[in-house]
């Protein structure tokens, strides 16, 4: 036996001993946390996980596995238009699934295979600060007018934090570019626009499946209109989706039929015997997903498919466990707050209020500051700032953490210092934090 393994372990046994034998269960305020982290746990599972996360998860698997990693960086290398690389890097974040973290191979090749700091810093910080999920997510959590603030922001802050770098380091840039060679990237298997057209429908799939409730009482407007049609343009779109299978991944039709069958019985049975209106969609979507996940995963006609599957658990298993620990996380700290309801959490909300409450430029500054060392994992930070904003932090402040925070972590930061140096990492990051913060400030006093 290994005395340090063996030693670990005794600490780890002593330590939850520890807590299970002080636990202060008679404490109103540890009870109150206990159920505010099941409640939120709860809400979650059915609100998010079915209709959002999983849909996302095939989307992601569309981007690394149909489309090749050379066409991608043909569009904002070196050899591209400034507009066009500076335009691609900005809404790459739209289509990937990744954090802070995930993105550093990505930027590293594509660094060392000659795109400019400019474009490759651009790619870095969209990359991790936004995606479609995120999108979604922040505007039906943390409302519509935060959504928004967040695309307009990490994409602007994309361009201007890219071409400030490009500046500031023009001269090794016109060095770098004179001896950078050509890339020659490998041609696709299929049209990009059958590969576009795929993607897209998926994505269609997930933005009216997601589709959230207009205000109360708004019934005149599109907003109200779409809503109430949400369900029959998802289908539709499914219907899109089931053809893209037969004749853009060329899945035998037999398959396809059979996983629109069972998807079509799913939803007879949710309406016959589910009563409550929000559980009902959650057993056709998963039937849906179930059904295209087996059929793409036992096709034999194309490699690339059961490669979807695959590249889709993938991110399933590496996203799924750091959400739960950070919806299990935030509901225990911060408390659980929707649907009108609120429970309090562990911290106190005078804590929270006195630091980022309001929207002075202190608590603006703290929360960029401290959500560039933290890390988040791919959509953790919109469960904790739900949290944050229940317990009384201002606006400014959370759009501050989300344009500084899931771009940027400790262990990012030590990774980019590997591959662009030290210098360069301190003036990225100084640039992040000064623009969430001013960009804190703006949001607050508007809203």
């Amino acid at each position: 036996m290994e005395p340090r393994k063996e030693i670990k372990i005794l600490i780890w046994i002593i330590a939850v001993f520890v807590f299970a034998f002080f636990m202060p269960i008679e404490n109103v305020r540890f009870v109150t946390a206990i159920d505010a982290t099941f409640d939120l746990v709860r809400w979650y599972a059915r609100e998010h996980v079915i209709l959002c996360l999983l849909p996302a998860f095939f989307i992601a698997g569309v981007i690394s596995v149909f489309v090749s990693q050379g066409s991608v960086i043909k569009y904002f290398g070196a050899n591209a238009k400034k507009w066009l690389a500076y335009s691609v890097a900005a809404v790459s974040g739209t289509i990937l699934a990744v954090c802070s973290c995930t993105i550093l191979p990505l930027f590293s090749s594509i660094h060392k295979r000659g795109a400019g700091l400019g474009p490759a810093i651009a790619f870095l910080y969209s990359g991790p600060a936004i995606n479609i999920l995120a999108i979604i997510l922040t505007a039906r959590i943390l409302g519509f007018e935060m959504g928004v603030a967040r695309t307009i922001g990490a994409a602007s802050f994309s361009i201007i934090i890219g071409l400030a770098m490009a500046f500031i380091y023009r001269k090794e840039e016109r060095i770098k570019k004179e001896e950078q060679m050509n890339i020659v990237p490998q041609p696709e298997k299929r049209p990009m626009w059958q590969t576009s057209s795929h993607f897209f429908t998926l994505v269609l799939i997930l933005v009216f499946a997601n589709w959230g409730a207009p205000s109360q009482g708004d019934t005149s407007g599109t907003w109200y209109l779409i809503w109430s049609y949400k369900w029959h343009i998802t289908g539709f779109f499914s219907l899109v989706l089931a053809w893209s299978l037969i004749k853009i991944l060329k899945i035998k039709w037999q398959w396809v039929l059979a996983a629109v069958a069972v998807t079509v019985i799913s939803i007879l049975l949710s309406n016959a015997f589910i009563v409550n209106d929000k559980l009902r969609p959650l057993i056709p979507m998963l039937a849906g997903i179930i059904s295209l996940s087996i059929i793409t995963l036992l096709d034999k006609g194309d490699e690339e498919n059961r490669e979807w599957a695959l590249s889709t658990w993938g991110f399933a298993k590496q996203i799924l466990p750091l959400l739960a620990i950070g919806v299990v996380t935030a509901g225990f700290l911060l408390g659980s707050t929707h649907d009108g309801k609120t429970i309090a959490g562990i911290i106190p909300n005078e804590w929270i209020t006195a630091l980022v409450g309001g929207n002075s430029i202190f608590s603006n500054l703290f929360a960029s500051f401290v959500g560039a060392f933290m890390y988040f994992a791919t959509l953790t930070e919109v469960p904790i700032l739900q949290g944050l904003i229940a317990s009384g932090m201002g606006k400014g402040p959370a759009l501050a953490l989300l344009l500084a925070g899931p771009s940027l972590s400790l262990p990012n930061m030590l990774v980019i210092r590997g591959i662009i140096g030290t210098q360069k990492t301190a003036v990225y990051v100084a640039l992040v934090v000064v623009m969430a913060t001013i960009s804190g400030l703006i949001y607050g006093s508007l809203f």
